[in-house]
């Protein structure tokens, strides 16, 4: 990758971590797509990295000493968003005291990135447009245009072209927006890089905490590798944040709870299990009473199969880490059967 060698880009494997081969492809097309001014449509999941990729864009950009705007679009009310985006004038509505510069004229020279686009009603995607369009707008209670030189980056998890279909966003700024479109791919669909991301975040976070640089350890690696990771690079990002910070055995076990990594293999071994009750619907035919005994029975093993997981098979301090006494944890083993249905997969190395 002749371009990554250029010492110019140097701090773009920093900042965009990955080596799957999509990540290698946006990598590309990041440093070929910051030298021009085209309008980019970044998609995919939340906690992705479509607002570090659109920094990043920026970052190698010729405007990179100019500002770099975001605006939310889906934190703000619908009556404040053309305010916010265009600004007004003094005395365009009651308590408007001063004139206020909007968004697209705070990053005049520089770039703005349009967060969650698809949040925008259909009323202020006309203007919208007209601005892309145009370079120009008109900010509330001005009668003049104001002439912009900004570029626009736009970010979305939604599907804008199903959105199009069904009349709820503009196909012509749609298309406006949609001139090059770069796709971030969920975690799940690149879990080769789950080992260097956790290296990278952990090097960060031991540094800002004043920790050690410590490795996670091949069992938890493995579980890693098969969790779905939901929340994505986010998720995992703040999971490594708040075990840097814990920095104990019992802090990763606190974490991870009964949702994480550590118990994605229970997970699947209960959505196999066909014919169950939550499968076949019938939760509804069953009383209240045992509605409960069972949800109790699921969590009470689901907690002691990850305490038993951190704790290598050692029972004692599995019911240190559970703040239940020796005796108790040894009784729920026996009676949900964990021995003999967890056993051998939880005392391996």
């Amino acid at each position: 990758m002749e371009e990554f060698r250029n010492p110019d880009y140097k701090e773009l494997n920093n900042t965009i971590v990955g080596q799957a081969p999509t990540m290698i492809q946006i990598k590309r097309n990041i440093v070929r797509l910051s030298k021009s001014d085209v309008t980019i449509l970044i998609s995919g999941e939340s906690g992705t990295g479509k607002e570090l990729v659109a920094r990043t864009i920026h970052k190698l950009s010729p405007r990179t000493d100019q500002p770099f705007i975001k605006i939310n679009s889906a934190a703000l009310p619908t009556n404040l968003l053309e305010s916010e985006l265009f600004g007004f004038e003094k005395g365009a509505f009651t308590g408007a005291f001063q004139k206020k510069p909007g968004k697209f004229e705070l990053a005049d020279s520089g770039t703005i990135l349009l967060d969650e686009i698809s949040e925008i009603p259909l009323p202020m995607q006309a203007k919208l447009l007209q601005v892309l369009q145009d370079n120009e707008f008109s900010s509330l209670g001005s009668i003049t245009d104001t002439k912009i030189d900004t570029r626009v980056l736009a970010a979305t998890n939604a599907n804008l072209s199903e959105m199009v279909c069904e009349g709820r966003f503009r196909s012509d700024l749609y298309y406006r927006l949609n001139v090059v479109s770069i796709h971030i791919p969920p975690l799940r669909a690149r879990k080769e890089d789950i080992g260097l991301l956790c290296q990278h975040f952990l090097k960060i976070y031991a540094a800002r905490h004043g920790r050690d640089h410590t490795l996670i350890n091949k069992r938890t690696m493995e579980q890693f590798y098969q969790y779905s990771w939901p929340g994505n690079v986010r998720e995992l990002q703040n999971f490594i944040q708040g075990i840097t910070v814990l920095g104990d055995r019992e802090g990763l076990y606190e974490k991870m709870g009964n949702n994480g990594p550590v118990s994605v293999f229970l997970n699947g071994q209960r959505a196999a299990r066909p014919g169950s009750t939550v499968a076949s619907g019938s939760v509804t035919r069953r009383s209240l009473k045992k509605v409960c005994k069972e949800a109790t029975r699921k969590a009470e093993t689901e907690a002691i199969v990850n305490a038993l997981f951190h704790t290598r098979w050692n029972r004692r301090k599995a019911a240190a880490l559970l703040k239940v006494s020796y005796k108790a944890v040894l009784n729920k083993i026996k009676e949900y059967g964990i021995e003999a249905r967890y056993g051998e997969l939880l005392k391996k190395e």
